[in-house]
């Protein structure tokens, strides 16, 4: 039992010794200038354009259900008109990232490992190396800037649908004043929380990108490695975006006060 544990910390810090390195070498190809700009627009489409349903649908619905949740509480201190500025502030600075994140990570994720373990498994990467090409350039890279890319814009995207969203719900059902709901929000949001969102949503694409490229190409033989390093790729992104949220946002209160 002890050598098993041991054994499961080391192959974990050797893990998190070889994402950093790739995570590296991605950075260094990037500042090298060797990014494909015909595959960097393909990631961006793929991960942006194809990624809008999913992220508008939970932005919408997360605005609706917490303008009425914040309502029921805050009416019974007859605070109705505040309702709008907890979804805005909420939405801005914490939901939108984070569930923008673990929607792409869901989506997004499992795609780059696929895709990356089925070439490792049929030897493309290889071949790739044959070919004096470097597989982070051509195939991680792009993938790595096209998160990046698209998770800001993405979550602009889920702000906005849930504070109008909530808006809709706020005004329409529950019968609040739209000129105060609308003021209240106004005075409540600073520029502070759409910053503190949109640095959030940037680190989260790299999180979730690299953590994916690294399990599709250190995936196992076969399809059952595929389906193994699919399924990690989802969870450890997941799990790192949550974590990474709760230290990014007490340095962000410290650097970004409102």
């Amino acid at each position: 039992m002890i050598n098993y544990a041991r054994s499961a910390v080391t192959d974990w810090f050797e893990g998190l010794g070889r994402g950093g390195i790739l995570a590296w070498e991605a950075v260094c190809s990037i500042f090298r200038g060797r990014i494909s700009s015909r595959d960097l627009l393909y990631q961006i489409y793929f991960i942006g354009i194809k990624s809008q349903s999913v992220v508008l649908i939970t932005g919408a619905f997360t605005g609706m259900v917490m303008c009425a949740q914040t309502y029921f509480q805050f009416h019974k201190v007859r605070m109705d008109t505040a309702t709008l500025a907890v979804v805005s502030v909420s939405m801005a600075s914490e939901l939108g990232p984070v569930l923008t994140g673990l929607m792409l990570a869901g989506r997004v994720g499992a795609a780059i490992a696929a895709e990356l373990g089925t070439m490792k498994v049929t030897e493309q990467i290889d071949a790739l190396r044959t070919l004096a090409t470097h597989p982070v350039d051509y195939l991680v890279v792009p993938r790595i800037m096209g998160t990046v890319l698209a998770m800001p814009l993405l979550t602009a995207e889920s702000i906005a649908i849930g504070i109008g969203s909530g808006y809709v719900v706020g005004v329409y059902l529950l019968d609040i004043d739209p000129t105060y709901l609308w003021h209240n929000m106004l005075r409540y949001t600073y520029p502070q929380h759409m910053a503190s969102g949109f640095i959030k949503a940037t680190c989260f694409g790299a999180m979730l990108s690299v953590v994916a490229c690294y399990k599709g190409l250190h995936c196992g033989q076969g399809a059952e490695g595929v389906g193994r390093a699919t399924t990690e790729a989802v969870v450890y992104s997941s799990i790192t975006i949550l974590i990474s949220n709760f230290f990014l946002t007490m340095l962000l209160n410290q650097m970004l006060p409102t």
